[in-house]
């Protein structure tokens, strides 16, 4: 089946793409997409975050939610010791590794599913690989730390490459673009291919748009129409929809009272093939999607 590709003026098909069934090699392990959309649960050890700053950031507590997104149905476990909402200044390598090192030891002898490090500091990247993750998720696309990518590289990660522009110090200042999805779309070719002369083989890599990182609330539900467009460039998507300030601007929602909004983003990803959706509730998305693939297989069967 090829795949799928539409101008604005096309409706979403209901048919999944085929791109959507790969292997992803992550360090010793890896991750099989089935035809549905992986779940990714965040886990955020800071005190900052925009949504669950200050929760987590007790080891122990950061555990025990890992443990229950894994029941709940998550397919891995992204960790983040480093606020990126708008606005934020970052934190020094010391302190990024004093947060989320506890949590990775303890999540990399626990669960059985991947860790993934959200983090732009080869060092943080290099003891989290030592301790057990296996996949990168760098918001800055390998950009922030020279080192990123030969770290990686060397860890056989998988590594997920994000559209930012600027900083998130910077990044929410007047963002403009001729055409949101098609410049989205070209940085992260231009950057897929950087990262594969850096010596990260390309089975290795995905791609995320950036829902919310230097995007207007229009640019934002312009990729959210067009994530299939980044399906069509041949590495496995991820889509990060979840209580970002988009959805509340939408809605006229607070941060707690965005979950329909984030659960109609991952229906979207879903139609438009998206391989893994990033959320903070995880039970809520994986129901969700059982249920979407529940409706079409009843297609599938009646024709």
């Amino acid at each position: 089946m090829p795949v799928l590709t539409r101008s604005a003026a096309q409706p979403l098909s209901s048919r999944r793409p085929a791109a959507r069934r790969l292997t992803i090699p992550c360090g010793r392990t890896r991750l099989v997409c089935r035809g549905r959309p992986l779940v990714m649960g965040i886990l955020n050890v800071t005190p900052d975050s925009f949504s669950d700053g200050g929760h987590y950031a007790d080891p122990e507590a950061a555990l025990m939610r890992a443990i229950r997104m894994e029941a709940e149905g998550a397919d891995l476990i992204d960790v983040g010791g480093e606020s990126t909402r708008p606005g934020s200044a970052g934190v020094p390598a010391a302190e990024e590794l004093r947060r989320v090192m506890p949590v990775i030891e303890r999540l990399a002898r626990t669960l059985r599913i991947p860790v993934s490090v959200d983090t732009a500091k080869a060092e943080v990247a290099e003891r989290a690989f030592e301790a057990g993750a296996s996949i990168l998720n760098d918001v800055t696309a390998l950009r922030h730390d020279p080192r990123m990518a030969g770290v990686a590289a060397r860890a056989k990660a998988a590594v997920i490459l994000m559209h930012m522009r600027g900083t998130p110090r910077t990044m929410q200042r007047a963002p403009r673009y001729r055409d949101v999805v098609e410049e989205v779309a070209g940085f992260l070719q231009e950057a897929a291919l950087r990262a594969q002369v850096q010596g990260i083989a390309r089975n290795r890599l995905l791609i995320d748009p950036g829902l919310g990182f230097g995007k207007t609330v229009t640019h934002n539900l312009e990729l959210m129409r067009s994530l299939d467009r980044f399906v069509a460039l041949g590495m496995p998507v991820v889509a990060g929809p979840s209580r970002k300030s988009f959805i509340g601007k939408v809605l006229e929602a607070d941060v707690p009272d965005r979950l329909v909004g984030t659960l109609a983003c991952v229906a979207q990803a879903q139609r438009c093939g998206v391989h893994i959706v990033r959320v903070h509730d995880v039970g809520p998305a994986v129901q969700l999607i059982h249920m979407l693939e529940a409706i079409e297989a009843s297609h599938a069967a009646r024709g």
